[in-house]
């Protein structure tokens, strides 16, 4: 994870994972709408009153109430993360995102918690006692930076439901910024399979969502909410291996990526390209805290061999070899600015063991922000990445590819389904708008 695009939205949380099935009780499905926000570049200057340290690209945001009495937090959904986390303040004499003095709930957890010292058996940075005797934990980002603070408990409100002694990270130092947008964002929802995780503590056997789109709105689903007008979902299985391996995730939602067509035609690939090695390389992950997708070496040069035949005549080449956007992304076009609508292109399949997710459109290609070409070209990327140029040995699959698709998360059956559907559409018809 050379990149920084790989850390801006998707965190690499060092803490031990326990691997129990959790028991899942009955209870009401809850609706809740998710929003994409643009969360600007942040400096590199820390302070008590860090923001979210997340890079320039989009994220999900969900809004919710947190203590007693409750504290309205918005929280950043990651499915590839475990442990949730707020903003905290060590001091009761300064503003914060969630201020723990004025909540009667909130507890902390002392260093001698086997909730602690359970989880430091496989911390490349072990929890550890601080100064206080409390459970200190540190959260590092794929560029070297890090947040840290303290486990602690809390309530956690969503609805009517409200789950007490909610674990979760009271954060105390990281990235600055003035910027209003990214001050809306108060912490990370972690939405992995485990222990430590927002859905497996709430105890939901299934979540789902729904993505409508750059700066609109989408919708969360927690439950098994009957929807008569949703399209039958396909399902793929999770994969799961039994020993632990070095570079495999066991509690991510990883899925079996088999194959990959563009337009009518597929990818020359050995199958070994897609499957797991001996020690874990090549898992594919959904990942709802990346914003792109990226392919192991061999699969995008493939990929991008491809859909570079298939679209030429239809769209003019960047021939600019010094440029890859944010480090990963080397195929990119020259469109005009004046042009309204991209072109006609090439449908991307993503095969998965019984299930298939198509890409086309714009979602195919991302318009590099600012960028202008020849005085009147704007530049466009393809919206595929390579993940040897991150230092990752896996695939993963972004939110940018799950727009206007129905995920569904089914922890009890460990699968995960797929829909293509109008997400605006869906948010209507469970009256759900804006944050």
């Amino acid at each position: 994870m050379a990149s920084f695009l790989f850390s801006l939205l998707r965190f690499t949380i060092f803490l031990l994972i326990v691997h129990s099935k959790p028991c899942f009780p009955s209870k009401p499905s809850l609706l809740l709408p998710i929003k994409t926000q643009t969360i600007p570049r942040l400096s590199s200057a820390t302070s008590t009153t860090s923001k979210l340290p997340f890079r320039h690209n989009v994220s999900l945001t969900v809004s919710l109430q947190v203590g007693s009495p409750p504290q309205n937090i918005t929280m950043v959904l990651d499915t590839g993360s475990e442990l949730s986390w707020l903003h905290c303040n060590k001091s009761q004499n300064f503003n914060s995102f969630f201020n723990p003095f004025a909540s009667s709930s909130y507890s902390t957890i002392p260093c001698t918690s086997s909730v602690c010292t359970n989880r430091t058996r496989d911390l490349p940075i072990p929890a550890s006692c601080d100064t206080d005797k409390l459970c200190h934990v540190i959260i590092s980002y794929a560029d070297l930076t890090s947040s840290e603070g303290n486990l602690a408990t809390e309530t956690m409100s969503m609805g009517s439901l409200k789950q007490p002694r909610f674990i979760f990270g009271c954060m105390y130092s990281g990235f600055s910024s003035s910027s209003e947008e990214d001050s809306r964002t108060t912490g990370l929802m972690g939405m992995n399979l485990g222990s430590l995780s927002f859905v497996t503590q709430m105890r939901y056997p299934k979540f789902s969502y729904c993505i409508s789109g750059f700066e609109s709105t989408g919708v969360l689903i927690f439950g098994d909410e009957r929807l008569p007008w949703l399209k039958p979902l396909n399902y793929t299985p999770l994969v799961k291996i039994s020993d632990p391996l070095p570079n495999f995730d066991r509690v991510a939602y990883s899925i079996q990526l088999e194959g990959i067509r563009v337009g009518s035609k597929m990818l020359n690939l050995p199958k070994s390209d897609f499957t797991l090695d001996h020690t874990g390389a090549g898992q594919t992950m959904v990942d709802s805290g990346t914003q792109f997708s990226f392919l192991l070496g061999p699969v995008y040069t493939a990929l991008r061999n491809e859909f570079l035949q298939q679209t030429k005549g239809i769209l003019r080449v960047l021939n600019d070899p010094n440029f890859v956007f944010q480090g990963t992304m080397d195929l990119c076009y020259l469109v005009e600015s004046t042009r309204r609508n991209l072109p006609e292109l090439p449908v991307v399949s993503l095969l998965f063991t019984g299930a298939e997710v198509s890409v086309s459109g714009p979602r195919l290609l991302y318009r590099v922000p600012g960028l202008v070409k020849n005085g009147k070209d704007s530049v466009y990327c393809f919206t595929f990445g390579n993940s040897d140029l991150l230092g990752i040995e896996s695939f993963v699959i972004g939110h940018h590819h799950q727009q206007n698709i129905w995920m569904e998360f089914d922890l009890a059956k460990s699968r995960v389904g797929f829909t293509e559907f109008r997400c605006d559409i869906a948010s209507k018809n469970l009256g759900i708008g804006l944050i």
